[in-house]
Formats: C-alpha cells, sequence, structure tokens
C-alpha cells in the first residue's frame, strides 16, 4: 500500500480527516543511499517546441527539450525508499521491551503496560511463516468513502480506501520526512536551483486492467486537477504552485516549479489518475461523478495499487483483493506482496455499534472514544479477542464559524466568535465527558511540535461573563425579554452541525447548553456522514462540529485557513495570515519556517475562526492476531509505511 497524500491535515468531521499522509517509512536509521538517474537520452522526446494544452488554471508554456533540462539542472539526487523495509530495519535495531506472550494477558491500564503493548504490537514478522497471508483485515470506518476517484479525495474513509489502491511518487515517514517511492519511482532528482524535478518511472508498474501506469498518466492527472471545470478542491492546493509537469516519454517525467519554495517536494505529490479511461470522459463531464462511464468506474475502478475494489455495497461495506498484478511482473515478484489477501471496510457509524463489532470478532480494529477507552473496553469481553493502545496524536477537535452564513451572519464578528470560545463549559467536556484524557486545545498547532509558537497560548477556560460582555459590545441583547438575544430584529439562533453519532451528540450538548446559558439559541443538527461533508464544501451551514488530523508539513493547513482555500469551510480571510504563508513555503531553513508558522498560529487563535476545543488522545482497540501497529503523530495509518505494515500472525 502507498500513500501519496500530501493534502495534509484529514478531516474528522466525522472520522478523522486532515492535512494529508504516505507512503512506507523510518525513523533514526540511516538516510538510504542516493542514486543517480540512469541516462535517458534514449527515450523518445517531445520536440522541442512543442506548444502545450492549455487549461484553464495555468498559464501557457512550453517545455524546453530535456537534454537542456539536464544541462542546466546540476542535479542533487533524491532518496528512493522502501518505507517498509525501512521500518523492519528500525526495529530490529531498537529491539522490544515485551513480547507478545508476555502482554497477551496483560490490560493496559498503566503507562508502563501501554509502552509494554505498544512494543509488543509494533513488530514485524520475523519469517514468511508467521504471517497468515490468507488473512481478512475487517477494518471499521465511520463514513462511507465520497468516491473512489482519488482526485475526489476529502475525508479519512477515503485516504484510508486511496492508502490500498493507489500509489504516488512521494511518500513520507513517521517523522514527517519525505521520500520518493521505491515502489514507482527509479530515480529522483532536483536541481539545484529548485526549480525542477525529474523522475524516472519503473517499468514494471500496471493499472488493474494491465495498461503500464507511465509518466503520461502523471502529467494528464495535473492537467484534470488544474482544469477549473473540474469541481474539486482539497488535492488543487499545493499542485497549483507547479508551473507544468511533462511526460517527455513513457518513463520520464518533470516538474516545473513557479519558484524555489520549501514546500516543492510536497506540491509533487497528487493522485495518478489513468489517462487511457479519463482523457475523454472527463471533458464531456467534468464532475468526473455524473456520466455512464464515470458512473461504471465507481462501480469497478482502474486502480494502480495493491488492492483493487472486489464489491462495494453503498453506507455498508467496501471488500479490496489484493492484486497480483502490482507485486508480481512476468513471473517475478517485484514488491512486497501485501500482508492481506483481503481488506473488507465496513461502515459503521455508531461508535457503539462498532465496538460490539469488535468485541464479537466482526472487526478488527477501531477508534475507540475516551468513554469507551475508560468505561468499556476493561472487562474480559473485551480482552478475549482484542487489547488496546494509546498514543500522542495531532488531532484537533473544533467549531468552525461560517462567516458567510446566509443565516447566521453573525459570526463574521470577532466579539461573537470570541464570545462562542469564551461560554463553552470546557471542564464538562474535557473532564467530565471526555475522562480527562484528552489535552485542551489552543489552536492549529500541537503544542512542542517544530511549527508551534515557543509562546503558545493558553486555552480558553469558560467565562459567561466575558461572553455576555462580548455579545452586548456587538450589539446582541435581549431587547423583548423572551431569554434569547437578538439585534435589529433578527434572533441569535443557528444550526450546529455534527456527523449523526450518540457520542458526538454528547459534546455538541455541552455546547448547545453553555450557550444557552448566555442567551444563544443553538440547534444541533445530526447528518449522515457525506451529507455533512457536502454542507462544508459548499458552506451550506451555520457552525459544524468536526476535527483535523495533522499534515505532513504545516503548509498544507494554508488549504484549511488561506483566503478562498479549498477547505477553508468557515471563509475565513486574514490578509497577514496569507502573507505569512507564502513567506513560509519560501523559507527552506526549517527552524525559521517554524517561526512563521508559529505567527499563523497566533493569529489564528486571536482571530478564533474555529473554537478550538481538545487535542484527541490516540486510542485503538485491536484484535490479538494483528502486528505491525507503529504510532506516529498520525496514528498507526496516515504515513509510510502506516497501513501497509499492519499484518495477522498465524
Amino acid at each position: 500500500m502507498s500513500y501519496w497524500f500530501r493534502l495534509g491535515t484529514l478531516l474528522l468531521v466525522v472520522p478523522i480527516l486532515t492535512t494529508g499522509c504516505s507512503k512506507k517509512e523510518e525513523a533514526k536509521t540511516p538516510a538510504p543511499t542516493e542514486k543517480s538517474a540512469p541516462s535517458v537520452e534514449t527515450a523518445k522526446p517531445v520536440p522541442a517546441q512543442a506548444e502545450t494544452p492549455k487549461t484553464p488554471s495555468l498559464e501557457p508554456f512550453t517545455p524546453p527539450p530535456l537534454s537542456e533540462v539536464d544541462a542546466k539542472a546540476e542535479w542533487i539526487d533524491g532518496p528512493i525508499v522502501d518505507s517498509l523495509d525501512r521500518l523492519t530495519k528500525y526495529l530490529a535495531e531498537h529491539p522490544p521491551i515485551a513480547t507478545i506472550e508476555e502482554v497477551s494477558s496483560l490490560r493496559n491500564d498503566s503507562k508502563e503496560a501501554n509502552e509494554k503493548i505498544l512494543s509488543a504490537y509494533s513488530q514485524q514478522p520475523k519469517a514468511p511463516g508467521d504471517v497468515n497471508w490468507n488473512a481478512t483485515w475487517n477494518r471499521c470506518i465511520q463514513g462511507d468513502i465520497n468516491s473512489v476517484n482519488p482526485v475526489l479525495i476529502s475525508s479519512t474513509s477515503d485516504f484510508d480506501f486511496q492508502g490500498a489502491t493507489s500509489v504516488g511518487l512521494i511518500g513520507f515517514d513517521w517523522e514527517m520526512r519525505p521520500f520518493a517511492a521505491s515502489e514507482i519511482v527509479k530515480s529522483w532528482q532536483t536541481s539545484k536551483d529548485r526549480l525542477v524535478d525529474k523522475f524516472v518511472l519503473r517499468d514494471d508498474l500496471t493499472w488493474s486492467d494491465g495498461k503500464p501506469v507511465t509518466a503520461h498518466d502523471i502529467a494528464f492527472s495535473f492537467q484534470v486537477i488544474m482544469d477549473d471545470n473540474v469541481p474539486i478542491r482539497a488535492v488543487r492546493s499545493g499542485t497549483d504552485e507547479l508551473r507544468w509537469v511533462h511526460a517527455y516519454d513513457d518513463h520520464t517525467v518533470v516538474f516545473f516549479h513557479k519558484a524555489a519554495a520549501a514546500t516543492n517536494v510536497w506540491n509533487i505529490s497528487f493522485p495518478i489518475l489513468p489517462k487511457h479511461i479519463f482523457e475523454t470522459s472527463y471533458k464531456s463531464d467534468p464532475s468526473l461523478v455524473t456520466s455512464k462511464e464515470h458512473v461504471a468506474f465507481e462501480s469497478k475502478p482502474v486502480v494502480s495499487g495493491s488492492y483493487e475494489v472486489a464489491s462495494r455495497k453503498a453506507q455498508n461495506e467496501i471488500v479490496l483483493k489484493r492484486r497480483e498484478s502490482y507485486y508480481m511482473h512476468n513471473g517475478k515478484e517485484v514488491r512486497d506482496k501485501p500482508y492481506f489477501e483481503t481488506i473488507r471496510f465496513r461502515v459503521v457509524t455508531d461508535s457503539n455499534t462498532a465496538l460490539l463489532g469488535l468485541k464479537s470478532g466482526d472487526v478488527d480494529e477501531m477508534t475507540l472514544s475516551a468513554e469507551q477507552w475508560r468505561q468499556q473496553t476493561n472487562g474480559e469481553d473485551f480482552y478475549k479477542k482484542n487489547t488496546k493502545i494509546r498514543d500522542v496524536e495531532w488531532t484537533s477537535f473544533h467549531v468552525i464559524w461560517n462567516m458567510k452564513s446566509d443565516k447566521a451572519p453573525f459570526f463574521s464578528d470577532l466579539k461573537v466568535r470570541q464570545a462562542m470560545s469564551y461560554a463553552v463549559d470546557y471542564d464538562e467536556l474535557l473532564k467530565k465527558i471526555l475522562y480527562d484524557l484528552y489535552e485542551p486545545c489552543a489552536g492549529p498547532f500541537y503544542k512542542g511540535a517544530w511549527m508551534a509558537p515557543k509562546d503558545y497560548p493558553s486555552p480558553y477556560k469558560q467565562d459567561l461573563d466575558k461572553a455576555e460582555e462580548l455579545l452586548d459590545a456587538a450589539g446582541w441583547k435581549d431587547s423583548d425579554g423572551d431569554g434569547i438575544r437578538d439585534k435589529d430584529g433578527k434572533v441569535f439562533e443557528f444550526s450546529l452541525l455534527y456527523r449523526s453519532d450518540p457520542l458526538l451528540e454528547r459534546y455538541c450538548n455541552v455546547i448547545r447548553e453553555s450557550l444557552d446559558k448566555i442567551g444563544v439559541r443553538c440547534n444541533l443538527s445530526p447528518l449522515e456522514f457525506t451529507v455533512l461533508q457536502q454542507r462544508l464544501n459548499e458552506h451550506q451551514f451555520d457552525a459544524a462540529f468536526g476535527g483535523w488530523g495533522s499534515g505532513a508539513d504545516p503548509f498544507t493547513t494554508k488549504n484549511i485557513y488561506g483566503t478562498g482555500e479549498g477547505r477553508n469551510y468557515g471563509s475565513y480571510s486574514n490578509p497577514e495570515v496569507d502573507k505569512l504563508f507564502r513567506e513560509a513555503e519560501l523559507e527552506f531553513d526549517r527552524e525559521k519556517r517554524g517561526e512563521i508558522y508559529g505567527k499563523i498560529h497566533l493569529i489564528l487563535y486571536a482571530d478564533q475562526p474555529y473554537t478550538w476545543l481538545y487535542w484527541r488522545t490516540a486510542f485503538y482497540g485491536i484484535n490479538k492476531d494483528l502486528r505491525g501497529y507503529f504510532m506516529s503523530p498520525r496514528g498507526p495509518y496516515h504515513y509510510g509505511p502506516g497501513s501497509s505494515a499492519i499484518w495477522r500472525a498465524q
């Protein structure tokens, strides 16, 4: 399984959806040996002055001959990494502090117990015979996927699906270090001036219909993503910083950047479409979903990754089968054989139902809530088949305020947003409902992370007097004595959207009851996951409860807070923030970049486009037969190797 997710933050409105994800991995092992690119002069170059087709979002560009690119580049070789191999070597150098046998009867009720269980269950197989190669992995997702089309990716469910069915050029490890994916890339070189990247692809990767994956697929995908007629949001962010992408032959693709930027490596990492499938159909149906051809693709997608779709039942399950043509080529094994024969994504929107499934063995893993961790997973009914692990995860939850809501225009006022944040009963939410297991959140970056401000702000605490004072100053008063504030004949009333789930309803009820105390009427509106996504994408909401997981690089938050960006659901805009995002992209010194993002953090927290609530500790329940759970700030899945490191023991 290969992760190209550069998008960054995964949206959790929901399940968790963030800013982006990856491939395979490593941590403290030595950097892989740099490799020189083989000569490509024998390839069939495009005529030197051939004009490229025009795409609405792009300025015309004529790619120079490859010989000219090579002559000027002064190439610097980039790392080519098999992240599963790197992880295996890292684990070999860091032996476990406990064995599976030692933790098999251990209850996770202390820090010491958790460290032992994490260590034992993170290991890779010592020999092929340790693995049950015919196994099924029954995964639990909290919402159905939006689409099987990789350019339409939006949620964590989409990320999980694409991680198993798609490949990409660039991945990143658990320390967010980028590399070129050895599954697809033969060589990667960057020009000394940082304006050009050249990749030479392997010739042994095919689409699931047998057609080869080529450089032309990559160049074509760039054209589709940048076509204004194609209504995509997430993947265009970053990709729009590329000047052009050109395939010089089947294996050589060159990326031309607009500027020398520290974030250029992430801009390269966009999803790849099969050109032979979409070249004609996307022009007649730029939505990529409504035409006969695209409807058929949803049922039987042509994929490049290690798994292909065997069956799909909407709002129920997606079943994937290991693709032999991914790891075998001309009778030879050319890539790691995926550990599972079958992956079944079960759509379980209710977390209590999911836990029942975990206990019975119908699902093999799930994200646990704080209540489930503390109250519902301590008995023999849980530990008979399962164990649980926890770790720090850079996943934050919040309420988004829509500053351009037609029905609730009051959220455009900073005083109102600040009042909302002062009104929330954080003690009730964090200490009682969340059992004091989560940390309060005070902005987009986790405290202590390299991009967080050194003078980290203090989290909001409930102050009803301050909240009422701010609303009074904003002109919202109870003029008719009915207990609800009003202004110019308009009542302060709005709807709070959230994914339909009993636990999330409890969280949102704390917010509703808190606001009721200051004369604000908040109506709770639970929605099915995909409907909620659509409402956010279309900005058709007043406020919404949700979350973001960490991206591979802090620049991905630009997609959330930058003016007019694709996942800026609340329509927040601050020219100073936009300016700082651009400065950070052009700064190569990591420490200085971190200082810039720290400034962004402080401005955002002062502006309160969100009411930030808490950082979610990663709680996972897993079947005892599973192995390979190696944790990162993005949890055990959304990095390299992530989910492709997980296996089932014999």
